[in-house]
């Protein structure tokens, strides 16, 4: 048994919520990644990446894998549909993926509050 400091899963950021027994292969799911604006980076200068990853993954798992900060995440959609609790709040880490979901991260757009601009 490997120690839970020393299992890969964890190196890389991924929980091991929903991996089921240990009698094979760990279900996995099909997801897809875009990064935008001053998240970009933390991608690797790629675009969209598609990733497999354990069934039961959320989005701070995903967070975590690609170390971005928290705090740098301004928006996150899941398909196309807002998933942030609500404008300044903390993102929603604990939203859990289905496989084929596609999920965009984004920090603040130019000209927007998070960059500070007034809101009119």
């Amino acid at each position: 048994m490997n120690h839970p400091n020393t299992d890969p899963r964890r190196e890389m950021g991924i929980s091991d919520r929903g991996m089921g027994d240990n009698s094979g292969e760990a279900p996995t799911i099909a997801i897809r990644l875009k990064m935008f604006n001053s998240l970009s980076p933390y991608a690797g200068g790629s675009g969209p990446q598609s990733l497999e990853v354990p069934a039961g993954t959320v989005i701070g798992d995903l967070v975590a894998r690609f170390g971005v900060p928290v705090n740098k995440i301004f928006l996150v959609l899941v398909n196309g549909k807002d998933v942030t609790r609500q404008l300044g709040a903390p993102v929603n880490l604990e939203r859990e993926l289905d496989d084929g979901d596609e999920v965009a991260l984004s920090g603040p757009v130019p000209y927007s509050w998070g960059f500070g601009a007034p809101v009119v």
